[in-house]
């Protein structure tokens, strides 16, 4: 097997169980099991399971931005725009698997012991809201809006996980179209 197929396996393996069972409960055994690959093979790519745990959430920055820009990319209308993301946000509440946001999980469990995970967190939270402070400012409303607009989406992402209830998506984007219409240029 090559090495990058083997990296990519033990990534979205140890992504699948991260996020299904807690870091801090999957060992690098149920790692090498479920990515079909030796211990050595883990530890050669990742030294550390720190390490393991900030490949895994580079990763699902890639799957968040690609989701959320693709679900934006082909509307014209600003409005539209912004409420796509929530569109993105009840189709990722519905998925089977869904147990929150990744980031959020693994600041809960990491945030306070490993600076690497809460900087990569906080990184990844920032990117988000500097991708929504340029859809509010392509859209002309002022640029308070765009961090009112990133906590419901945020909040939305938690709420659906905690509830178990995809509604939390349909909920912030009805409340993120008063926000855009008490907002919008007049």
């Amino acid at each position: 097997m090559a090495e990058r197929e083997a990296r990519e396996r033990i990534v979205e393996a140890a992504d699948r169980l991260f996020y299904s069972r807690g870091i801090g409960r999957v060992g690098m055994d149920a790692v090498r099991d479920e990515a079909g690959v030796s211990l050595k093979a883990i530890y050669r790519e990742f030294p550390s399971k720190e390490d393991l745990v900030l490949a895994v959430l580079a990763r699902r920055h890639d799957v968040w931005v690609n989701g959320v820009e693709g679900a934006v990319g082909g509307i014209g209308d600003p409005r539209e725009r912004m409420l796509a993301v929530y569109d993105y946000l009840a189709s990722w509440f519905e998925e089977a698997d869904f147990r929150g946001c990744g980031f959020i999980n693994a600041f809960g469990e990491l945030g306070g012991s490993s600076a690497r995970v809460a900087e990569l967190v906080r990184e990844h939270k920032q990117s988000f809201q500097r991708y929504v402070d340029r859809l509010v400012a392509d859209a002309g409303w002022p640029a308070s809006v765009g961090p009112q607009l990133a906590i419901l989406a945020e909040g939305a992402q938690t709420t659906a996980a905690i509830a178990g209830d995809a509604a939390a998506a349909a909920i912030a984007r009805e409340a993120a179209a008063t926000l855009i219409a008490a907002n919008a240029p007049r």
